[in-house]
């Protein structure tokens, strides 16, 4: 049963929602009672949240993303090629914002050593800035989220009305026709629009299994977005949703 129990936390931890099909599917010779039961036994002892019709992970309801350190071990190769492509938008002598993330992170980590004015939400963002010599690099102020190890807030948007960026390159938590681009924090979604507000273009860092995902505060549209970066396996409807609105992919 603890086995068992285990297996589930790690599952909804992974795909941060899970429905109760989802968890028959998984253990299709365990019965709907028993899962019911550890379900419940679960959200009594903080591990996960029940849902109607399934369950949400911890880090998803306090209004986290999930932890750092757990996207950061995800579809790393994904995410180093999504750094190699974004390089060949970066122009010397331009000021940029980075997002705070896992994909960002390995963006800041491949950035070369030039002429840049860059600011940042992310504190492990800013640790890969740090070996740089080159560029100015800027940490905004706000209230750190332990989780995702950024900072955001009021202070974090007020921090940033008095400036304007060239580029400004978008972490995405899930993408989603009917939310568009979102994300699982109130606060991080108030910062993503107003970056957006203050930029000339607009560079989305997502890997494919981000499409289809829905999160709970939007923060735009495909409209607003100029450049999706992803892992060449976006699906069809997603890229036909692109061409639509006049964003390239690269």
């Amino acid at each position: 049963m603890e086995e068992r129990r285990n297996a589930i936390v790690d599952l909804v931890n992974a795909q941060g929602t899970v429905s109760f099909r989802q968890l028959k599917e998984v253990f299709p010779n365990v019965s709907d009672m028993t899962l019911r039961t550890d379900l419940k036994a679960l959200d009594a002892e903080g591990r996960i949240v029940r849902i109607h019709g399934g369950a949400r992970s911890v880090e998803q309801i306090i209004g986290t993303d999930g932890l750092l350190s757990t996207r950061t071990a995800k579809n790393t190769d994904a995410k180093n090629l999504i750094a190699r492509k974004a390089l060949s938008l970066i122009r010397p002598n331009t000021t940029v914002f980075l997002d705070s993330g896992s994909t960002t992170t390995s963006f800041a980590a491949a950035l070369p050593d030039e002429n840049l004015l860059i600011f940042t939400s992310g504190l492990t963002c800013a640790a890969e800035l740090a070996r740089l010599e080159r560029p100015s690099a800027y940490l905004v102020g706000g209230k750190l989220n332990r989780y995702s190890m950024s900072v955001n807030g009021s202070q974090s948007v007020d921090a940033i009305q008095g400036l304007a960026f060239d580029q400004y390159f978008m972490g995405v938590t899930g993408y989603s026709p009917k939310t568009g681009f979102a994300c699982g924090a109130s606060e991080e979604a108030g910062l993503k629009r107003a970056c957006i507000e203050h930029a000339d273009e607009v560079i989305a860092l997502m890997d494919s299994s981000k499409v289809g995902v829905r999160s709970t505060f939007s923060v735009c549209g495909l409209d607003r977005v100029d450049i999706v970066v992803s892992d060449g396996n976006l699906p069809a409807d997603f890229l036909q949703a692109c061409a639509n609105n006049g964003v390239e992919v690269l």
